[in-house]
Formats: C-alpha cells, sequence, structure tokens
C-alpha cells in the first residue's frame, strides 16, 4: 500500500483492519501516531455528537454552510479535504459526517481510474477462477461470480469505495482497455446509468449483488464489455 492510499484510508476509516493498512501503521512511527491522533479525534467527535442541542438556531446555521462548502468544494476536486482542518472542530464533525452520507459511484470510479494508472499498463493475465476467489473472500458479494472468462482480463486487485471494499479489473474491450469496478450493494451508494468526463466515458448497471461501472475511452468497448459481463457474471 503506498502512502497516499494508507493515509486516504486513514482519514476515511482510522479503525480499518484490512491486512495491509494494518502492515503500513506498523511501518513507521509516524503512522501510528497519525492513526493515534485521529482515533482520538473520532472518540471526541462522538461524544461532541451525542450532546443535545437545545434552540440554537445560528449554531446551526453555521455549521449548515460549512458542510455545505465541504462538500461543495470535495465534487470539484474529487479527492478529500479533511486532512488539513483535522484538528478544527467543525471541519472535523463534518467529515465524520460525510462518511455516512451518499457515496457517488462515478466520482469515486473516476477518481481510482487516474490514480491507479499503472493498472492500464500492466499484463496479469488474470483468470476468472482467480476474480470468483477474490469474490468468495468478501462477504458482501454474496454468491456472486464468474461462470466464465469474461474476455481477457489484464488486471485484478482490491480498491476502497470510501470505506466499502471493491474489486477492479481491467478487460479488453472491443479495441482498447476498459476498466471495470464490482461493487457490494449498499443504501448510502449512488449509481449513474452514464456519466463522463473530459478524457473517459463511464456506464453503470446493477446486478442482484453488486454495482458495476465500466470506465473507458470509447463508448463502443463499454457496450461490448457489457455484453460480456452480463453474460457472464451471476
Amino acid at each position: 500500500m503506498d502512502e497516499l492510499k494508507f493515509r486516504r484510508q486513514a482519514y476515511e476509516d482510522p479503525h480499518n483492519q484490512d491486512a495491509d493498512f494494518l502492515a503500513q501503521i506498523n511501518a513507521k512511527p509516524e503512522n501510528q501516531a497519525l492513526i493515534n491522533e485521529l482515533k482520538n479525534l473520532d472518540a471526541k467527535l462522538t461524544n461532541a455528537l451525542k450532546v443535545e442541542v437545545e434552540d440554537d438556531l445560528a449554531d446551526k446555521l453555521i455549521l449548515r454552510q460549512q458542510l455545505q462548502q465541504h462538500h461543495k468544494h470535495r465534487r470539484q476536486t474529487g479527492f478529500l479535504v479533511a486532512m488539513a482542518a483535522s484538528v478544527a472542530f467543525v471541519v472535523g464533525i463534518s467529515f465524520s459526517l460525510m462518511r455516512l452520507g451518499p457515496i457517488d459511484l462515478a466520482e469515486h470510479a473516476l477518481a481510482h481510474v487516474y490514480h491507479e494508472g499503472v493498472a492500464l499498463q500492466v499484463d496479469q493475465n488474470v483468470n476468472f477462477n482467480q476474480v470468483n476467489a477474490q469474490l468468495a473472500s468478501m462477504k458482501d458479494f454474496g454468491n456472486a461470480k464468474f461462470t466464465q472468462q469474461p474476455g481477457k482480463v489484464y488486471y485484478t486487485s482490491y480498491c476502497d469505495f470510501q470505506g466499502v471494499k471493491s474489486l477492479h479489473l481491467v478487460l479488453q474491450g472491443e479495441q482498447s482497455k476498459v476498466t471495470l469496478f464490482i461493487v457490494p450493494l449498499e443504501k448510502r451508494m449512488v449509481l449513474d446509468q452514464t456519466f463522463a468526463d473530459g478524457k473517459y466515458q463511464g456506464m453503470g448497471f446493477e446486478t442482484p449483488d453488486a454495482f458495476i461501472l465500466l470506465i473507458g475511452e470509447d463508448q463502443a468497448d463499454l457496450s461490448y464489455v457489457k455484453d460480456e459481463i452480463k453474460n457472464t457474471f451471476i
């Protein structure tokens, strides 16, 4: 796990028990210190949120305004921005509340593609049985699996959608590569059927056990891989 991914997961959930995350904590004293600080902050925020608020309208309006400004800035940048204000009380509250709020799957998927660009460069020649083993190790996917090889699979790895462990694949489209994310179903997630930015196009759909997101540079490639997934993934 690289330092950027570790810090992002630390701010999202300092109590994360994933093996890679715990190993990164133990790797450096400063990582342990950061986790301790964030856990203490979480405890303080939890206690603060338990306090019953009287009819304090002015304070409520100020807090609401700050939450809206924070959420707007986050959507514009595509990254969490709470690091610089980890010791600020109000911003700390907004960050904790956002972890419980809706997750824009399209936004997170595009951010993952840009952040993990190496995934589009490697060729692990993945067999669908390996992907099924990864799915089986994740309790939130139920009986979801591939019944046969969904074409050429170049890459597979676990990834994190704001605390939700998911699967990141790269497949061969009709002409070029397509990134595929398989995300467990969860009520707080928001899925768009189509989305795009200046470089990539995206497509999303739902199966009985998962959200499926496809990202590529060509719409024909997305449609091609979507048909592959619908014919092989149950």
